[in-house]
Protein backbone atom coordinates (compact mmCIF):
# COMPACT_ATOMS: atom_id res chain seq x y z
CA UNK A 1 0.00 0.00 0.00
CA UNK A 2 1.77 3.49 -1.13
CA UNK A 3 2.92 5.26 2.09
CA UNK A 4 0.32 8.67 1.01
CA UNK A 5 -2.76 6.24 2.06
CA UNK A 6 -1.24 6.58 5.81
CA UNK A 7 -1.19 9.63 7.90
CA UNK A 8 1.80 10.40 10.16
CA UNK A 9 2.58 13.56 11.82
CA UNK A 10 5.67 15.30 10.47
CA UNK A 11 5.87 17.85 13.86
CA UNK A 12 6.93 21.36 13.38
CA UNK A 13 5.05 24.30 14.67
CA UNK A 14 2.54 26.99 13.51
CA UNK A 15 3.29 30.24 11.94
CA UNK A 16 3.21 33.55 14.47
CA UNK A 17 0.41 34.33 12.45
CA UNK A 18 -1.62 31.44 13.06
CA UNK A 19 -5.07 31.50 14.30
CA UNK A 20 -5.66 29.92 17.95
CA UNK A 21 -8.81 28.11 17.24
CA UNK A 22 -8.72 24.46 16.18
CA UNK A 23 -11.51 21.30 16.88
CA UNK A 24 -9.45 20.01 20.14
CA UNK A 25 -12.08 18.88 22.64
CA UNK A 26 -12.09 16.92 25.68
CA UNK A 27 -15.21 15.93 27.60
CA UNK A 28 -16.54 13.06 29.97
CA UNK A 29 -17.56 11.01 27.00
CA UNK A 30 -14.64 11.55 24.53
CA UNK A 31 -11.61 13.22 23.46
CA UNK A 32 -11.19 14.67 19.85
CA UNK A 33 -6.88 15.06 19.14
CA UNK A 34 -7.18 17.22 15.45
CA UNK A 35 -3.78 16.43 13.86
CA UNK A 36 -2.90 20.12 14.08
CA UNK A 37 -1.95 19.63 17.50
CA UNK A 38 0.85 16.87 17.00
CA UNK A 39 3.47 19.85 16.93
CA UNK A 40 7.26 19.37 17.89
CA UNK A 41 6.39 21.15 21.28
CA UNK A 42 3.94 18.13 22.48
CA UNK A 43 6.09 15.60 22.16
CA UNK A 44 7.74 13.39 24.48
CA UNK A 45 11.23 11.34 24.98
CA UNK A 46 11.34 7.72 26.60
CA UNK A 47 13.63 5.95 28.74
CA UNK A 48 16.15 3.68 26.58
CA UNK A 49 14.59 4.98 23.09
CA UNK A 50 17.43 6.30 21.16
CA UNK A 51 17.17 9.25 19.06
CA UNK A 52 13.51 8.96 19.26
CA UNK A 53 10.06 11.42 20.21
CA UNK A 54 6.63 10.35 20.81
CA UNK A 55 3.32 11.93 20.48
CA UNK A 56 1.30 10.44 23.56
CA UNK A 57 -2.21 10.26 22.03
CA UNK A 58 -3.92 8.47 25.25
CA UNK A 59 -3.21 7.21 28.81
CA UNK A 60 -5.07 5.27 31.30
CA UNK A 61 -7.36 7.89 33.47
CA UNK A 62 -9.41 7.63 36.55
CA UNK A 63 -12.62 8.49 35.30
CA UNK A 64 -12.26 7.90 31.78
CA UNK A 65 -10.34 4.92 29.51
CA UNK A 66 -8.57 2.91 31.75
CA UNK A 67 -6.94 0.20 29.86
CA UNK A 68 -4.45 1.52 27.16
CA UNK A 69 -2.07 3.66 26.08
CA UNK A 70 -1.47 4.80 22.58
CA UNK A 71 1.85 6.60 21.40
CA UNK A 72 2.99 7.52 17.68
CA UNK A 73 6.79 6.95 17.71
CA UNK A 74 8.56 8.90 15.24
CA UNK A 75 12.75 7.15 15.51
CA UNK A 76 15.14 8.91 13.46
CA UNK A 77 17.71 7.17 11.21
CA UNK A 78 20.27 4.74 13.74
CA UNK A 79 17.36 4.78 16.67
CA UNK A 80 15.52 2.82 18.71
CA UNK A 81 15.57 0.60 21.21
CA UNK A 82 16.97 -2.72 22.83
CA UNK A 83 14.79 -2.09 25.99
CA UNK A 84 11.53 -0.70 24.67
CA UNK A 85 9.21 -1.68 26.81
CA UNK A 86 9.79 -1.33 30.79
CA UNK A 87 6.06 -3.36 31.86
CA UNK A 88 6.41 -7.23 31.59
CA UNK A 89 3.17 -7.32 32.06
CA UNK A 90 2.39 -4.98 28.76
CA UNK A 91 1.32 -6.37 25.49
CA UNK A 92 1.85 -4.00 22.20
CA UNK A 93 0.81 -3.70 18.81
CA UNK A 94 2.94 -2.05 16.19
CA UNK A 95 1.83 -0.40 13.28
CA UNK A 96 4.00 1.66 10.75
CA UNK A 97 2.43 4.72 9.34
CA UNK A 98 5.73 5.65 7.28
CA UNK A 99 9.12 4.35 6.96
CA UNK A 100 10.64 1.25 7.41
CA UNK A 101 12.23 0.00 10.29
CA UNK A 102 13.66 -3.68 11.84
CA UNK A 103 11.81 -5.22 14.49
CA UNK A 104 13.35 -8.36 16.43
CA UNK A 105 11.27 -10.69 18.51
CA UNK A 106 12.67 -13.38 20.12
CA UNK A 107 15.73 -12.97 18.28
CA UNK A 108 14.58 -12.93 14.78
CA UNK A 109 14.61 -10.25 12.84
CA UNK A 110 11.19 -8.74 10.75
CA UNK A 111 11.19 -6.11 8.16
CA UNK A 112 8.41 -3.53 8.81
CA UNK A 113 7.29 -1.29 6.47
CA UNK A 114 4.60 1.22 5.82
CA UNK A 115 1.58 -0.90 6.52
CA UNK A 116 3.55 -3.50 8.87
CA UNK A 117 1.64 -5.04 12.05
CA UNK A 118 3.20 -6.72 15.16
CA UNK A 119 1.47 -8.47 17.86
CA UNK A 120 3.91 -8.29 20.81
CA UNK A 121 2.86 -10.35 23.68
CA UNK A 122 3.20 -9.29 27.44
CA UNK A 123 6.77 -10.50 28.40
CA UNK A 124 8.37 -11.26 24.82
CA UNK A 125 11.58 -9.89 23.91
CA UNK A 126 11.49 -7.67 21.84
CA UNK A 127 13.59 -4.41 19.96
CA UNK A 128 13.18 -1.84 17.08
CA UNK A 129 15.72 -0.21 15.14
CA UNK A 130 15.74 2.30 12.17
CA UNK A 131 18.17 0.97 9.70
CA UNK A 132 17.03 3.16 6.86
CA UNK A 133 17.92 6.68 5.97
CA UNK A 134 14.72 8.34 6.64
CA UNK A 135 12.49 8.71 9.92
CA UNK A 136 10.15 6.10 10.90
CA UNK A 137 6.93 6.97 12.72
CA UNK A 138 4.81 3.85 14.03
CA UNK A 139 2.01 3.64 16.31
CA UNK A 140 1.99 1.68 19.24
CA UNK A 141 -0.48 0.65 21.12
CA UNK A 142 -0.21 -0.73 25.16
CA UNK A 143 -1.92 -2.92 27.07
CA UNK A 144 -2.13 -4.76 30.49
CA UNK A 145 -2.66 -8.03 30.08
CA UNK A 146 -5.45 -10.23 31.89
CA UNK A 147 -4.23 -13.55 31.97
CA UNK A 148 -6.97 -16.48 32.05
CA UNK A 149 -6.44 -19.68 33.76
CA UNK A 150 -6.91 -22.18 31.64
CA UNK A 151 -6.12 -20.34 28.41
CA UNK A 152 -2.65 -19.86 26.64
CA UNK A 153 -1.06 -16.77 25.81
CA UNK A 154 -1.19 -15.72 22.55
CA UNK A 155 1.99 -16.18 20.52
CA UNK A 156 4.12 -13.32 18.32
CA UNK A 157 3.23 -12.20 14.99
CA UNK A 158 3.67 -10.08 12.40
CA UNK A 159 1.95 -9.22 9.55
CA UNK A 160 1.02 -6.41 6.64
CA UNK A 161 -2.32 -4.67 5.66
CA UNK A 162 -2.62 -6.12 2.21
CA UNK A 163 -1.92 -9.37 3.52
CA UNK A 164 -5.28 -9.34 5.44
CA UNK A 165 -8.55 -9.46 3.42
CA UNK A 166 -11.22 -6.91 4.63
CA UNK A 167 -14.47 -8.76 6.08
CA UNK A 168 -17.69 -7.27 4.79
CA UNK A 169 -20.04 -6.23 7.36
CA UNK A 170 -23.45 -7.36 7.12
CA UNK A 171 -26.04 -5.95 4.61
CA UNK A 172 -23.23 -3.14 3.94
CA UNK A 173 -22.99 -4.58 -0.15
CA UNK A 174 -18.93 -3.93 1.31
CA UNK A 175 -19.38 -0.29 1.88
CA UNK A 176 -18.15 -1.00 5.63
CA UNK A 177 -15.34 -3.94 6.29
CA UNK A 178 -12.88 -4.46 8.85
CA UNK A 179 -9.18 -5.69 8.21
CA UNK A 180 -9.05 -8.42 11.79
CA UNK A 181 -5.59 -8.84 12.29
CA UNK A 182 -6.75 -11.41 15.06
CA UNK A 183 -9.36 -14.22 15.11
CA UNK A 184 -12.34 -12.52 17.50
CA UNK A 185 -13.42 -15.70 18.39
CA UNK A 186 -9.60 -16.70 19.95
CA UNK A 187 -10.46 -15.53 23.91
CA UNK A 188 -6.35 -15.81 24.24
CA UNK A 189 -6.65 -12.29 22.87
CA UNK A 190 -8.11 -9.54 25.46
CA UNK A 191 -7.46 -6.37 23.07
CA UNK A 192 -8.07 -6.11 19.00
CA UNK A 193 -6.44 -3.71 16.50
CA UNK A 194 -8.18 -3.23 13.45
CA UNK A 195 -8.83 -1.34 10.34
CA UNK A 196 -11.97 -0.31 9.42
CA UNK A 197 -12.37 0.95 5.75
CA UNK A 198 -15.56 3.16 4.86
CA UNK A 199 -16.20 3.91 1.39
CA UNK A 200 -17.60 7.06 0.40
CA UNK A 201 -20.74 7.34 1.44
CA UNK A 202 -20.17 4.24 3.49
CA UNK A 203 -21.38 4.63 7.08
CA UNK A 204 -22.28 2.89 10.97
CA UNK A 205 -26.34 3.51 10.58
CA UNK A 206 -26.92 3.02 14.22
CA UNK A 207 -25.36 5.08 17.50
CA UNK A 208 -23.06 2.24 19.30
CA UNK A 209 -22.98 1.89 22.46
CA UNK A 210 -20.82 -0.58 23.96
CA UNK A 211 -18.13 -1.17 27.20
CA UNK A 212 -15.29 -1.53 24.85
CA UNK A 213 -12.96 1.20 25.00
CA UNK A 214 -11.81 2.90 21.54
CA UNK A 215 -8.82 4.70 20.14
CA UNK A 216 -9.26 5.30 16.35
CA UNK A 217 -6.84 7.55 14.42
CA UNK A 218 -7.90 8.48 11.22
CA UNK A 219 -5.15 6.65 8.53
CA UNK A 220 -7.02 8.00 5.44
CA UNK A 221 -10.17 10.08 4.00
CA UNK A 222 -12.15 12.44 6.08
CA UNK A 223 -15.67 11.71 8.06
CA UNK A 224 -18.60 13.66 10.03
CA UNK A 225 -18.83 11.16 13.51
CA UNK A 226 -21.71 11.33 16.36
CA UNK A 227 -19.78 11.06 19.47
CA UNK A 228 -22.20 11.20 22.50
CA UNK A 229 -24.79 14.10 21.42
CA UNK A 230 -22.28 16.36 19.27
CA UNK A 231 -21.48 16.27 15.43
CA UNK A 232 -17.73 16.52 14.79
CA UNK A 233 -15.73 16.25 11.53
CA UNK A 234 -13.04 14.49 11.57
CA UNK A 235 -9.99 13.78 8.48
CA UNK A 236 -6.48 11.89 8.26
CA UNK A 237 -4.39 12.44 11.00
CA UNK A 238 -6.63 13.12 13.61
CA UNK A 239 -7.26 10.68 16.91
CA UNK A 240 -10.53 9.88 18.56
CA UNK A 241 -10.64 9.09 22.70
CA UNK A 242 -13.62 6.96 23.69
CA UNK A 243 -14.95 6.15 26.97
CA UNK A 244 -16.86 3.11 27.77
CA UNK A 245 -20.74 3.20 26.42
CA UNK A 246 -19.57 6.77 24.28
CA UNK A 247 -22.68 6.87 21.63
CA UNK A 248 -20.78 7.00 18.04
CA UNK A 249 -21.92 6.77 14.35
CA UNK A 250 -20.65 8.02 11.16
CA UNK A 251 -21.52 8.81 8.20
CA UNK A 252 -17.84 8.95 5.41
CA UNK A 253 -17.00 12.05 3.22
CA UNK A 254 -15.52 11.27 -0.07
CA UNK A 255 -13.35 11.23 -2.45
CA UNK A 256 -11.53 8.29 -1.10
CA UNK A 257 -12.12 5.65 1.61
CA UNK A 258 -12.17 7.02 4.89
CA UNK A 259 -9.35 4.64 7.41
CA UNK A 260 -9.01 4.42 10.92
CA UNK A 261 -6.86 2.28 13.18
CA UNK A 262 -9.35 0.76 16.00
CA UNK A 263 -8.21 -0.42 19.38
CA UNK A 264 -10.84 -1.84 21.76
CA UNK A 265 -10.55 -4.08 25.11
CA UNK A 266 -12.48 -7.53 24.15
CA UNK A 267 -13.55 -10.86 25.46
CA UNK A 268 -12.84 -10.71 29.46
CA UNK A 269 -15.26 -10.32 32.18
CA UNK A 270 -16.04 -7.24 33.55
CA UNK A 271 -13.98 -6.48 37.00
CA UNK A 272 -16.34 -6.28 39.81
CA UNK A 273 -13.49 -4.23 41.62
CA UNK A 274 -13.43 -0.46 41.01
CA UNK A 275 -9.92 0.12 39.64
Amino acid sequence: MSQSLYYAPQGGLPSQRAMLSDRAVFTEAYAIIPKGVMRDIVTSRLPFWDDTRVWVLSRPMSGFSETFAQYIMEVSPGGGSEQPEPDAQAQGVLFVVEGEMTLTIEGERHAMPTGGYAYLPAGCRWQVRNEHEAPVRFHWIRKRYEAVEGLDRPEPFVTHDQAVEPTPMPDTDGAWATSRFVDPTDLRHDMHVNIVTFQPGGLIPFDETHVMEHGLYVLQGKAVYHLNQDWVEVEAGDYMWLRAFCPQACYAGGPEPFRYLLYKDVNRHMSLTLR
